[in-house]
């Protein structure tokens, strides 16, 4: 009977075998080993839709819905593969003696086994340029591969959730690592926007200049993302980001990020399809200054001011859907791609407040 998952159990299914131990303990964390009684249906209470189910220990009769029955053994060849993915259907299934099922998300399992074999194809391809005297793109490509960038959190909770995979190969040729060291500036309040940066290691404070005084406006540890705004927005950095410690950024250029990252994350839509959308249930975020907001803001809505939108991720509730406007559009646009990436369903009002009938303004 398996007591405890580990990677020697993860390396015995399919397509799970095809990744390397880190890629394996990294989903280690993600998948959940549940016990079924004898006799008991192992899918009465929780069923297969969006899950890989696999048999690690145990027997399961399944009955299809051509009426086929087949008995499934944790040590055959059938077990090594998810339940329920061939047709046609199971309409029944039963413990013929206690079982144990493993189960993992199956939008996660194959985004990481989708990245696995791009990144096959990207180190043959690597390989090859070192070969024509290229020394520095596979060392660079590993280190990608294994930064946090591109690890199961971030595939699952983290910008990339969101980014179509069709994306990930050529990000995986686009993004560049940099070694940084204590003290270093690396965005400058006041300069244009250039780079999107992520922390692979290292630490970062935020600050900002206000009435003559430089204001601690935050810390930045590994793992999270910064430079966004600018880039989304089109206006000046807003802030300096300095480096406490020694570390790695990974950074991607602007035509890059707009491309790759922004648009698969920005959502538009009309006011009058908005309206739609908060009559059934969707709330305003109004991301201007609160004295912008209470000037004219749109009847319901709650305030979040760009600034603050970082802090905003954990308390807004994320069952619901979110409409960000400004006056333009440009900051609700910068402000709704922080939280698509953190998660979020949320879209932007397309031409901001100067789409919207002065009549419907408070």
């Amino acid at each position: 009977m398996v007591r405890a998952l580990d990677v020697k159990v993860l390396a015995g299914l399919e397509p799970i075998s095809t990744f390397g131990p880190a890629r394996l303990r990294e989903l280690l964390d993600y998948c959940r080993v549940e016990t079924v009684p004898e006799g008991s249906d192992p899918f009465r209470t929780h069923g297969l839709e969006g899950q890989s189910v696999y048999l690690v220990d145990g027997e399961i009769e399944l009955v299809y819905q051509d009426g086929n029955r087949v008995v499934v053994d944790a040590r055959s060849e059938w077990a090594k593969h998810p339940l329920g993915k061939r047709q046609p259907d199971i309409v029944a299934a039963r413990a013929l003696r206690e079982s144990q099922l493993l189960r993992v998300d199956d939008e996660l399992l194959d985004r990481m086994v989708t990245l696995d074999q791009i990144s096959r194809h990207e180190n043959v391809h690597a390989a090859s340029q070192q070969a024509e005297g290229n020394a520095e793109v596979p060392s660079n490509l590993r280190h990608l591969l294994n930064s946090r960038m591109f690890n199961a959190d971030q595939l699952r909770n983290g910008p990339l959730a969101h980014v179509p995979m069709a994306n990930i190969g050529t990000l995986l040729q686009r993004f560049e690592a940099v070694v940084v060291w204590a003290g270093d500036v690396i965005i400058r309040e006041g300069d244009e926007g250039d780079f999107y940066y992520l922390i692979d290691s290292g630490r970062a404070e935020v600050v900002r200049h206000v009435g003559g005084v430089d204001v601690l406006l935050a810390e930045l540890k590994a793992g999270d993302v910064f430079g966004e705004e600018a880039l989304v927005s089109g206006a000046r950095r807003n802030a300096t980001i300095t480096m406490k410690t020694n570390g790695v950024l990974l950074r991607l250029g602007r035509p890059d990020f707009l491309a790759l990252m922004q648009e698969p994350l920005l959502h538009r839509i009309g006011y009058e399809q908005a309206c739609r959308a908060v009559a059934e249930g969707a709330a305003w975020i109004d991301v201007r200054h609160p004295s912008e907001y209470r000037y004219d803001k749109l009847p319901g809505a709650m305030n979040v001011p760009l600034n603050d939108v970082r802090n905003a991720i954990g308390v807004l509730d994320s069952s619901k859907k979110y409409i960000a406007y400004c006056q333009s559009g440009r900051r609700s646009a910068a402000a709704a791609f922080i939280l698509a990436q953190a998660g979020y369903d949320i879209q932007v009002l397309d031409g901001g407040l100067w789409s919207v009938p002065k009549s419907k303004q408070q």
